[in-house]
């Protein structure tokens, strides 16, 4: 471990004076006086976990200003709102119950899965409810609020079951409108069907009722959807670049939950099965580097600067669970930025563990490249599928003041090393020597910063033809 990095300085991004909104250049009438710090380039909160012991997040669009969050409680005996006016402020915000379950009968069982959606100036919830004599009799609720705010726990009512074509095991509802259509998606056990659960969609007639028959989007097939429990479950909605994107969760609750994906034009006729075609491996899963386990059931929102899409999800901070992993209460909301592809496809990642802000570099000779790690060995490459490997953190410097590391992301006990004209991202060895040639002094320079090792103060990060290597400086752009 870096004996100079504080939690302090990691949360800031690491920028020292940077984090105040500057960065150190040269005196020249060309250098800029205000670069963008880390954290707003990365442009998410990096609080982790932002919400603990609630999964199955979901986090609305701004609101008049406001996030309002809900999610499943542990004792799955109730529906809660938080609302702040920035996704940071949910870690704190305190939390309103809107409704709770009966203490017998029907919906007096578990209380999984709320989402909170504005349709028509009025505010809906979704959520899924077993009964008190059989829990995992699940079938999907809604609840109506004509309130304009939604911890108001005074304006809600209750409006009853969303009835589909079969009285059987149904959950995760979620609601999209497009082209002029709002439409249900939910997970569903289909009678005849020998799986646990399906994905379907339906055209509603009103928040309440659907106006149409399910349609099977998607069915658990593929190992990675089979793995304890064939589930296709917790659907969400993106609407991006010309298509709708769909992602989901699949397999048991426990480190082999995943997301997976499914895509459609934005013009096909979202109701046919043949409009959706399904990405072959999961998109999002289990990173034992980050030590994140089971990540999924996620949504979407955007942050606030109104542009940067935002992925919310909940997982554990360990693999192994005592017990059924239904019940270990330790699957935490987490949220970090949703990137794209230049293909207009989304880019997940892995999920990215405690850690300040996130950047990508390019270098400015190669703007449309990334910096990534391949076999640790360093290299600049266009149209990197594997975000993960392009993702960095600056920390206090090995080399103490005055200095940073880039520390890599999805190996976060390896940082950016000069080893003579080779870069790589290797782990933490002793010695000034090591420390050296794994800290840099960042300086502006036009629209980017340059890189000077610190073991060599003639010598920068440079860009040759594809190559990372050492030599005159290049400039470097942060995204």
């Amino acid at each position: 471990m870096n004996p100079h990095i504080s939690r302090r300085l990691v949360l800031q991004g690491g920028l020292g004076v940077a984090a105040a909104g500057a960065l150190t250049g040269p005196s020249s009438a060309e250098a800029p006086a205000l670069l963008r710090t880390d954290a707003e380039i990365y442009g998410v909160t990096t609080v982790n976990p932002l919400v603990t012991q609630r999964a199955d997040p979901f986090i609305t669009p701004r609101t008049n200003g406001m996030y309002y969050f809900t999610g499943s409680v542990p004792e799955y005996d109730r529906i809660v709102v938080r609302g702040a006016s920035t996704l940071a402020g949910l870690t704190n915000a305190a939390e309103t119950v809107v409704w709770r379950r009966p203490a017998s009968g029907r919906m007096g069982g578990h209380i999984w899965a709320p989402e909170l959606h504005r349709i028509d100036n009025r505010w809906y919830i979704y959520f899924a409810a077993g009964d008190s004599d059989n829990v995992f009799r699940i079938r999907m609720y809604v609840l109506e609020s004509a309130r304009a705010d939604p911890l108001d726990a005074a304006g809600w009512v209750l409006r009853g079951q969303i009835v589909t074509e079969w009285d059987s095991f149904s959950l995760d509802a979620t609601t999209f409108a497009h082209n002029g259509q709002r439409y249900l998606v939910w997970a569903q056990s289909e009678p005849e069907i020998a799986v646990n659960s399906s994905l379907y969609i339906a055209r509603m007639s009103s928040p309440l009722a659907l106006a149409t028959k399910p349609v099977r989007i998607a069915t658990p097939t593929r190992s990675w959807e089979i793995q304890g429990f064939r589930v296709n479950e917790g659907p969400a909605v993106i609407v991006r670049n010309g298509r709708v994107f769909l992602t989901f969760s699949a397999s048991a609750t426990d480190a082999r939950y995943c997301m997976g994906l499914l895509t459609a034009s934005a013009s096909a006729n979202l109701l046919s099965t043949s409009s959706w075609v399904k990405t072959p491996d999961p998109v999002f899963g289990t990173n034992a580097n980050t030590s994140q386990y089971g990540p999924g059931h996620n949504t979407f929102t955007v942050a606030e600067d109104g542009v940067t899409d935002v992925l919310v999800y909940h997982a554990r901070d360990y693999r192994d669970i005592t017990g059924d992993p239904l019940y270990d209460p330790n699957r935490h909301t987490r949220v970090q930025r949703l990137y794209w592809h230049a293909d207009g496809t989304p880019l997940f990642g892995v999920p990215v563990g405690k850690g300040g802000p996130i950047v990508r570099l390019s270098p400015a000779d190669a703007p449309a490249s990334h910096v990534r790690h391949y076999d640790y060995v360093l290299r600049v490459e266009a149209g990197v599928r594997q975000l993960a490997d392009t993702q960095f953190r600056f920390v206090p410097g090995f080399a103490g003041a005055g200095t940073e590391s880039l520390q890599s992301v999805n190996f976060p006990n390896r940082y950016v090393r000069v080893s003579g004209t080779t870069v790589r991202i290797d782990p933490v060895e002793s010695g000034a020597a090591w420390a050296g040639q794994a800290s840099f002094r960042r300086t502006a320079s036009g629209s980017g910063v340059t890189l000077q090792v610190v073991a060599d103060a003639n010598t920068y990060l440079r860009h040759e033809s594809g190559r990372l290597t050492t030599g005159a400086a290049t400039v470097f752009r942060l995204g």
